[in-house]
């Protein structure tokens, strides 16, 4: 027996689309991975939780457009394996499941490199359930059976027993088996399954692509040509499907279909992307902005020093709240410092992120942004109080002027600034081009800045033809107005959640359910 090597290789399970449904062990194994060998099928978006140091490597396994041959695709892991790497597998759905796991296992095994196996949520199961379709139920069926619908094809004949399937059992799933639908049908009609067996077929299952198509052996050949569905998709046979009619739920999310480019910033952005997820949307996740220190940290080093001269801290983000305390922390100080300032806050979000450090906000007004804040104060005596506003390094001076004009002594401290990411700007781009974006959010007036920084201005109008553009407030409309943009959407209640709103209330029809919660 061969002596392992140091590297070692898990075969990691991603799940059928849907990036929650991979397994916490599989997390785990992303977490440290120094390789990342990842399939068509697995949501990029898992990829958020690898190390930025660790390489990523697309080896694709598209049917019937593979990027890589299985056997390179062996030989590739095998070799970052032995070079002493820890190398994660990531296959969409489970790896044993119709999948080559069993094969890419053996050859590791076979050259003395230690494997881990971590199953994944199968498409068959997920999909069905995420299209109303329980696989066995009580009423209905207590028999299951798997099936791959594209056999390999250098079989001189099929190994499918299609009389046992036809006859003794009453769920069938088929992977894979889009292409070969016709005779699929045909077999299990010829071996004595009724014509009037209802069927489904499911598309990007668990994704916000997901599709379904229902109708019998007799007519669900001609339902999927006039729906043109193609791959990836799973064929469910059996009575269960009649329960789709009452149980679906996924494909009735308001935003379901709609393709949402989120620009905020990757730090920020994981609330907004769940909270469009939730709701339907396939988000896009590229940053237009980066959060950087300011230029100089000199005024807020003065300022932290000074700080018990100070009557009240004013926070305009979240950003302001996180580059304020670590910075307070790096001067030596803790929260014990500010136990006799009152706060102020603009939106629920930046008083959570307050709340975290231990502070309870005095002021967090109904109505979110800098206006409201000055609202709030027109009714207390702050004249002569001295106020720290640690914000962004080039934020607007409303804030700042009014407060001075109520009297108060105003401290206006850069905590961070916010630059142009280099990054996914041509991705941007090339989604446009490609009309693969139905709609954009604008979470600030420097996303939508940075936005049209990345539009060749030639190309704007051709770009953007079709895209509905939503923004989070009036202030951030009205910057894009000034740029040139047309906002289509405005949120009246200036938080992610009323954004989110405003987008369900524009795209679906007058006659749907409310938000969900």
């Amino acid at each position: 027996m061969q002596t392992p090597s140091s590297g070692k290789v898990y075969l990691v399970g991603a799940g059928p689309g849907d990036p929650g449904l991979i397994t916490a062990k599989g997390i785990e194994c992303l977490q440290l991975a120094d390789v990342v060998i990842y399939d068509y099928l697995a949501s990029e978006r898992l990829l958020a939780h690898v190390d930025p140091k660790a390489r990523k490597i697309y080896v694709g396994k598209k049917g019937g457009d593979h990027t890589l041959p299985q056997h390179e695709i062996n030989e590739l892991i095998l070799r970052e394996a032995k070079a002493g790497n820890r190398v994660v597998r990531l296959k969409g759905g489970d790896p044993y499941i119709f999948g080559r796991g069993g094969e890419e296992a053996e050859l590791l095994i076979e050259n003395g490199v230690a494997v881990e196996i971590v199953p994944g949520v199968t498409s068959a199961i997920a999909a069905a359930a995420y299209a109303g379709i329980p696989l066995t139920h009580r009423d209905y069926t207590s028999t299951l059976a798997f099936v791959t619908g594209h056999e390999d094809p250098t079989k001189t004949e099929s190994s499918i027993d299609w009389q046992s399937l036809a006859r003794g059992i009453g769920t069938i799933v088929f992977f894979m088996g889009v292409k070969n639908l016709p005779n699929i049908t045909r077999e299990l009609m010829r071996h004595g399954k009724p014509g009037t067996t209802p069927v489904a077929v499911i598309r990007w299952g668990t994704t916000n692509r997901q599709q379904t198509v229902c109708g019998t052996l007799d007519t669900i050949v001609d339902i999927v040509a006039a729906a043109r569905i193609g791959a990836p998709a799973i064929i469910v046979v059996g009575e269960v499907v009649r329960l789709r009619e009452k149980l679906q739920w996924f494909e009735k999310r308001p935003l379901l279909g709609k393709s949402v480019l989120v620009t905020r910033t990757r730090e920020q952005a994981g609330v907004l992307v769940k909270r469009l997820s939730d709701l339907g949307a396939d988000c896009i996740e590229v940053p237009v902005i980066e959060i950087h220190p300011p230029e100089s940290l000199q005024a807020l080093d003065e300022a932290i020093d000074a700080i018990g001269h100070y009557d009240w801290l004013i926070f305009t983000s979240v950003n302001g709240v996180s580059a304020f305390f670590n910075r307070l922390f790096v001067r030596g100080k803790d929260v014990r410092c500010l136990g006799h300032i009152r706060t102020a806050v603009i939106g629920p979000a930046t008083a959570e992120r307050l709340r975290s450090f231990g502070i309870a906000s005095d002021i967090v007004p109904e109505s979110f942004r800098a206006e409201s804040i000055v609202d709030a104060f027109r009714d207390r005596s702050i004249s002569g109080n001295r106020i720290l506003v640690p914000r962004a390094q080039e934020a607007r001076p409303v804030l700042i002027d009014a407060l001075r004009q109520l009297g108060a002594v105003v401290s206006d401290v850069p905590v961070y600034q916010t630059l142009p990411s280099a990054a996914g700007q041509e991705r941007i781009r090339e989604a446009l081009r490609q009309k693969r974006i139905d709609i954009v959010t604008f979470t600030s007036s420097s996303t939508v800045r940075n936005f049209v920084d990345v539009l060749p201005p030639q190309e704007m109008a051709s770009l953007l033809d079709g895209v509905l553009l939503a923004s989070i407030g009036p202030i951030t409309t009205q910057t894009a107005q000034e740029l040139g943009l047309h906002v289509s959407v405005t949120a009246e209640t200036f938080t992610i959640e009323g954004l989110c709103s405003a987008l369900v209330e524009t795209v679906r029809p007058a006659t749907d359910k409310p938000l969900p919660q």
